[in-house]
């Protein structure tokens, strides 16, 4: 619907008679004494006349035209399936077609007045409802997040939420839930009582161990309606048994810790199958063996880590670099490095050092050690321009402003994740030194400053090299608000730690004599996840080159094949193989620069995810308390036909009105131009009809 009306703004409608006059007057005056017209002729061109002189005039006063129109927007139904393949384990309850039948019906049983959409979930949000149930991961908390980004500032008028309850990725769905302005009705598959069950809940391990030493692995053995059942556990390394356990089963609900004692004393990638062995109608034994992979390393580097004062970022950055097990960082003052010997330490990073730590370790500082600036709040800023050539920071106090970390596009070092990048684009601000900043690199700038939602051009974290030295600077402090808030969102730290292992990785590259290195992001992967490698040459001057071409081939052990050809980026190259099937590869890289070939070889290993098969029972407290805080309702599948009607009668789901006004000058509609020209044009056809022209 659409209205019109006159308002007169900052002018006075007192000009409206005045206008009005002026028309009668004019048409007066024009008519009064009419040679050839009659009386109807002449009242009929006076007031045609009139009007048209008083709408003019009324156009030089100039008031405003206000338009309003009413926009209805009808209830937004959001339909959210799990496709997780933990919903197949009770199909008779949930997972037939028919409660994915039921649920695509809704939109038909609520009629024309309601907006549907349906879309399904497992570690992401898609399109549409499945029946497939092929999903690896659960991430509730993402699905409603996503949701509710996507329809922010519409009318929605309720979520249904068709899932088990389980999930093993990202926070507790209850407090995204509660960032949901609508209420929430939860659809509970599966069965809340455990069936007969043996399996293995979990395992906690170190992803790498050094050889010769031996390491502990815990597994969490659950049995379900199986008391009085001998639990026999199953430890392989690639098919030789190493260890083996008979756990009795004393209870209905039996959980217990096992801690198996193994030794590292091959080096590489290994691979152990920890498995129980099935007993008789059991509701799956997929979930009664896993798979993990260990690391043997024979060497460790150390990265010293030299401070002024303490600050909770040192063990930020000493717990992420010792995430991973290759490195071992040494935490120091400045006025202790007397006792440590610094050529034992492939890498420095130095933290917030003032004018004398600068001139205490200038030893250090012109070696050939890479290094790692961080400044902060405490940095003798004159001191850091002058040691590094990296970053610039002019700055005349020394003012400090809070900063967000935005990723660059054509940052080629090294490979992050897209995970790690939007996780830390979403982390809280560090802070940093207020000035001018700029920066002698062009690829190596890895994140700039976005302050609030004003993205500039200023670097926050640089990677380069100089005079054969790689360096790196991050100017900002405050690294501890990030391990915190991603702990508290995600449950881990695995941004911060890929950030320094990936970080420190691509610093000490240049320590060894290696004029051709090739390296994944990590040598285990996930299942369905994209394979990351990277890969270096340099010329007899060790600089980094990328003329020629680098073909990788991977093969499993099955021998099938995969060859690839690197990208070319900045100084260096970059692979996404893309997701690869499960097993282990070895792979083999070769380039030619000049009359020199060289090749690089090395291992990766695909494991499965089975997370999704270490919960036999669905979580409907869950669902129940979601749907309860928002105002919905749990319902079970057989129950889904209830739903319009529950939609139906729920007063707070009902279409939005909107009111949308526009002001504009009267003189702007062209309507009103049209409108005068044809009465002129009609009143002179009349006069000369009548010969008064």
């Amino acid at each position: 619907m659409l209205l019109f009306s006159v308002t007169w703004g900052s002018v006075s409608g007192w000009w409206t008679p005045v206008c009005l006059v002026l028309g009668l007057l004019y048409a007066w005056l024009m008519y009064r004494q009419p040679v050839n017209l009659n009386n109807t002729f002449r009242y009929i061109l006076f007031a045609v006349r009139a009007f048209v002189v008083f709408l003019i005039a009324l156009l030089l006063v100039s008031p405003l035209v206000r338009s309003v129109s009413y926009k209805p927007e009808k209830p937004i139904i959001l339909i959210a399936q799990d496709n997780s393949e933990s919903i197949k384990l009770f199909p008779s309850n949930s997972a037939s077609t028919d409660a994915k039948a039921a649920l695509a019906n809704l939109k038909n049983s609520l009629g024309d007045g309601y907006e549907v959409h349906e879309f399904h979930f497992n570690h992401d949000l898609a399109d549409g409802l499945t029946n497939k149930f092929d999903g690896k991961q659960t991430d509730i908390s993402a699905a409603l997040r996503q949701l509710n980004d996507r329809f922010v500032n519409q009318n929605i008028g309720a979520l249904i939420l068709a899932t088990d309850g389980l999930y093993n990725q990202g926070a507790d769905p209850q407090y995204e839930a509660r960032n949901f302005k609508a209420g929430i009705y939860t659809i509970a598959f599966g069965d809340t009582i455990p069936k007969r069950d043996l399996l293995i809940g979990n395992i906690n391990y170190n992803k790498t161990a050094f050889l010769g030493n031996d390491f502990e692995i815990e597994v969490l053995t659950e049995a379900y309606q199986s008391k009085g059942e001998q639990m026999r556990l199953n430890v392989t390394e690639d098919s030789r048994p190493v260890h083996s356990a008979v756990i009795p089963v004393n209870s209905a609900a039996f959980k217990k810790v096992v801690t198996i004692k193994l030794n590292a004393d091959k080096k590489g990638i290994r691979k152990f199958n920890i498995s129980i062995v099935p007993v008789k109608n059991e509701l799956s034994v997929q979930n009664n063996a896993e798979t993990i992979y260990v690391e043997v390393l024979d060497v460790k580097q150390k990265i010293l880590l030299v401070y002024d004062g303490p600050h909770p970022d040192i063990s930020v950055i000493k717990q992420a670099i010792e995430s991973n097990k290759n490195y071992e960082v040494k935490a120091a003052l400045v006025t202790d490095l007397a006792s440590v010997k610094l050529s034992d330490y492939s890498m420095a990073i130095l933290y917030q050092l003032t004018g004398n730590s600068y001139g205490i370790l200038k030893n250090l500082i012109k070696g050939k050690t890479p290094l790692w600036y961080l400044a902060g709040a405490q940095t003798d800023l004159p001191s850091l321009n002058y040691q590094e050539k990296l970053v610039k920071i002019s700055a005349g106090q020394q003012e400090m402003q809070e900063v967000f970390a935005q990723p660059v596009a054509n940052f080629s070092a090294f490979t992050l994740s897209d995970s790690t990048l939007k996780k830390i684009s979403r982390f809280p601000p560090l802070v940093a030194p207020f000035g001018n900043y700029g920066s002698s690199v062009t690829n190596g700038v890895l994140f700039k400053q976005r302050i609030g939602n004003v993205q500039t051009t200023y670097p926050l974290l640089v990677f380069g090299d100089d005079n054969g030295k790689r360096i790196a600077v991050l100017a900002g402090e405050g690294l501890w608000r990030w391990q915190l808030t991603e702990f508290e969102n995600y449950g881990n730290h695995h941004a911060l730690e890929e950030l320094f292992s990936q970080g420190v990785q691509y610093l000490t590259a240049n320590a060894n004599s290696q004029r051709f290195r090739v390296y994944p992001s990590k040598n285990v992967f996930d299942e369905g996840e994209n394979v990351l490698i990277n890969a270096e040459l340099y010329n007899d001057a060790l600089e980094p080159v990328n003329t020629p071409d680098v073909k990788i081939e991977l093969k499993n052990t099955q021998g099938k094949s995969f060859n690839f050809l690197f990208t070319k980026n900045g100084p260096s190259y970059q692979l996404n193989a893309g997701a690869l099937p499960l097993g282990e590869y070895n792979y083999t890289a070769g380039t030619m620069l000049g009359n020199h070939s060289f090749t690089a070889t090395g291992q990766l290993t695909i494991k499965p995810l089975n997370l999704e098969l270490r919960q036999s029972a669905a979580n409907h407290q869950l669902l129940r308390s979601m749907a309860k805080e928002s105002g919905g309702e749990m319902l079970l599948p057989s129950q889904i036909n209830r739903l319009a009607d529950l939609i139906k009668k729920n007063e707070n789901i009902k279409t939005m009105v909107y009111e949308d006004k526009h002001y504009s000058d009267m003189i702007d509609n062209k309507w009103i131009f049209i409108l005068i020209l044809a009465l002129l044009s009609t009143e002179w056809f009349l006069r000369k009809r009548e010969g008064e022209i």
